[in-house]
């Protein structure tokens, strides 16, 4: 279990933002900002994606999860505190490989966890490949159908950018 642990810490610790900017370039990510820009004038949601390179400390230390920091990282990022509550968050792990989607109330109530998790593995998928943009991209143009599906603008409506498209990168 120490041992574990210790495996853990190191590969979190080894993997760092230069790992994260040969998976995401400067390129890469003005292009993902950009698709997460033109989604957003299609429906009313909000969408932000965050990207890792390891665990803080803290929560290698007490064995946190992926899914854990994200839900963290949704309320840090104040993805929750959308108008409608229909923010979504795509969050990348690269130290463990690890993807993980939190979505807000708003949109929850109109998506099960299969379709989550359908999202996730063709992201895994791509990633597997090495392919980090379009896995990305994928997961994007998903939870774009699904926030203009539940959550349309009418016609001539504009959606006030709530957040930033930028990719939070850590």
């Amino acid at each position: 279990m120490v041992v574990n642990k210790l495996a853990r810490i190191f590969r979190h610790r080894w993997t760092d933002e230069r790992d994260l900017a040969r998976a995401l370039d400067d390129a890469t990510l003005a292009r993902i900002e950009a698709r997460v820009a033109a989604s957003e004038r299609r429906h009313s949601g909000e969408i932000r994606v965050c990207a890792e390179a390891g665990l803080p400390m803290s929560y290698l230390w007490r064995g946190a999860t992926a899914r854990e920091r994200a839900v963290a990282m949704f309320g840090k990022l104040r993805v929750w505190d959308t108008e409608n509550n229909n923010g979504v968050l795509i969050y990348l792990l690269l130290a463990e490989h690890r993807i993980e989607i939190v979505a807000d109330r708003g949109l929850n109530r109109h998506v099960d966890a299969a379709q989550w998790q359908a999202i996730m593995e063709r992201m895994r998928a791509a990633f597997r490949q090495g392919a980090f943009e379009a896995g990305l991209n994928d997961a994007i143009d998903a939870v774009d159908a699904l926030l203009v599906r539940h959550f349309p603008l009418a016609p001539g409506e504009h959606n006030p950018n709530e957040l930033s498209d930028t990719p939070h990168l850590r």
